[in-house]
């Protein structure tokens, strides 16, 4: 039985895989989906985050938080107070990850072991 070959829209695909290319820049640095799951139920300040992220240090907790707002996927609000406080929170970008990590850590859970990059 021959089966006929599968035909590509060369242009389409080079146009998906950049956009996936694009996408794990991001999101592919260590600790970045977490962050932003971590904001999923709301606004949070540094330490919060740095105490719901069990592993990341400060510098790289910092540096995902700058990055990912210089990304539009969270948004830094600094308030004056007294005292002085800033908090983070998911722009509409960010909140529009959250089904698409979710449907990751689903594939994880059933396709790769527990513990596995660890």
């Amino acid at each position: 039985m021959s089966t006929a070959p599968v035909q590509h829209d060369v242009k389409s695909c080079e146009r998906a895989d950049d956009a996936l290319m694009r996408a794990f820049a991001i999101l592919g640095k260590r600790w970045s989906g977490v962050v932003v799951g971590s904001l999923r139920p709301g606004p949070a300040g540094f330490r919060e985050l740095s105490r719901a992220i069990d592993g990341v240090s400060d510098s790289v907790l910092s540096d995902r938080l700058s990055e990912l707002t210089k990304e539009g996927l969270i948004a830094r609000t600094v308030d004056e107070g007294p005292p002085v406080t800033v908090s983070y929170e998911l722009t509409a970008s960010g909140r529009a990850l959250i089904p698409a990590l979710g449907q990751i850590a689903q594939w994880a859970q059933e396709h790769l072991p527990p513990g596995a990059s660890c």
